[in-house]
């Protein structure tokens, strides 16, 4: 029995002749040359709880509940990582049982060699590449797949599972002067944590942003009031997909002086809520509340005049009356009609009309990356503007670490209104 308590299977593997296994007798060597008759059927495995949150786990059909992962995964239950981690490390997983490895059993070069497969990037004969017919990871999966084999590994090692590999893993370094101006009292920090599974950082400061007028061009394209509303709020508001497609009616203050008192300007509250029909969600957790029929709280996003427009013009033309949920993105047509719109429907219908308009690929993202581009430039560099204007820092980072800025700030509005077009 393994240590969480279950046989990973050594005995369904076919040796050839090399050294001894101790445990079966079998025929195998360090590289392993053994090959699984049937790998398990993992697989991400989301669970909805009594009170609304989601989860997510790992399951194997063969054996049950992956209790290694789940244990590990607990531990970001209900944070906006959860999902993401759990499939980076089911994909960790099948690789371990395609090489005939455990969690038991892998070593430091055996990550090392994963980490190439499914960069793309095998500096030493490793072996083939991982995930034949699917895109490798680029620098940024990978630095999440390095931070998620390091905490899995470290979690383990809690049980005494490969503690020789915990400690290869859990290495230091001299803290940088950018480190300590980013901590909480950093200039007393004396040691950092560093991952040797980790890429080196790629410094880039533009990648994937839009083709130049596509956001004109997709506004002709498009085929209903309700695209437009996901072309203009995506490319003046900075929003993620999931935001945007989670947004409720309540969410939106889009008159000067707000109930909520929050912000003078027209601004949307991007909140968090689990449980969701079409699964969208917010990937930070501020805290919001829905009080007298006003919500407060969550991410303050402004609003642009040209958001407001073609969200007057949705709801005005297509929008359909009677609605219970409340969301702002629906169906519009099949038996699906009035419903809630996924993430998915967003992506899709971007794509198709980025093909026809001859613009190639466009995902939501490509937005977001053009609209903090533009933000970027606007504010003269002030990349805490930029950062809460687009929400990339939890609120813990920013009542700890970092500086705030004011949503009223007159640089925060004149950056934002640069960036829409409207300073003259």
């Amino acid at each position: 029995m393994s240590a969480w308590g279950r046989d990973r299977g050594h005995h369904d593997l076919v040796c050839r002749p090399a050294s001894r296994c101790s445990r079966c007798q079998h025929s195998r060597h360090g590289g392993h040359v053994a090959q699984r008759l049937a790998l398990g059927q993992l697989r991400v495995q989301k669970v909805r709880h009594r009170d609304g949150r989601c989860s997510y786990t790992i399951f194997d059909s063969a054996s049950g509940l992956h209790t290694g992962a789940d244990w590990y995964l607990s531990k970001y239950a209900g944070m906006g990582s959860d999902r993401t981690y759990a499939y980076l490390l089911v994909d960790h997983l099948r690789w371990l049982e395609h090489e005939g490895l455990t969690p038991e059993t892998v070593v430091f070069r055996d990550l090392k060699r994963y980490m190439g497969a499914v960069g793309a990037k095998i500096p030493m004969p490793y072996g083939a590449p991982w995930r034949v017919g699917k895109r490798p990871y680029e620098n940024s999966a990978l630095r999440g797949a390095a931070a998620c084999l390091k905490g899995f590994y470290l979690r383990l090692s809690e049980l005494g599972i490969n503690t020789a590999l915990a400690q290869e893993l859990n290495l230091k370094r001299m803290p940088t002067q950018r480190d300590k101006d980013r901590a909480l009292l950093g200039h007393l920090k004396r040691s950092m944590d560093t991952n040797p599974l980790a890429p080196k950082e790629e410094k880039r400061r533009h990648k994937k942003m839009l083709p130049d007028g596509a956001r004109e061009v997709l506004l002709e394209e498009v085929n209903s009031a309700r695209d437009r509303v996901v072309v203009e709020w995506l490319s003046d508001g900075g929003f993620r997909i999931g935001e945007l497609c989670g947004l409720h009616l309540a969410d939106l203050h889009l008159r000067e002086d707000a109930a909520c008192g929050e912000c003078r300007a027209p601004h949307a509250h991007v909140c968090h809520r689990d449980g969701l029909v079409t699964d969208a969600r917010a990937k930070t957790k501020w805290p919001w509340e829905f009080d007298g029929q006003v919500v407060r709280g969550g991410l303050i996003k402004r609003v642009s005049p040209a958001m407001i427009h073609a969200y007057f013009d949705y709801m005005t033309t297509e929008y359909p009356r009677g609605t219970a949920h409340g969301m702002l993105l629906v169906q519009q047509h099949g038996p699906g009609r009035g419903m809630p719109w996924a993430p998915e429907g967003a992506r899709k219908m971007l794509k198709r009309a980025g093909r026809r308009a001859g613009l190639g690929l466009i995902r939501p993202h490509m937005f977001r990356h053009t609209w903090a581009n533009a933000v970027l430039d606007a504010a003269n560099g002030n990349l805490v503007i930029v950062r809460d204007a687009g929400g990339w820092a939890s609120t813990e980072t920013v009542e700890e670490i970092y500086a705030h800025v004011d949503v009223n700030d007159p640089a925060f509005s004149a950056a934002l209104m640069a960036t829409w077009g409207e300073m003259r």
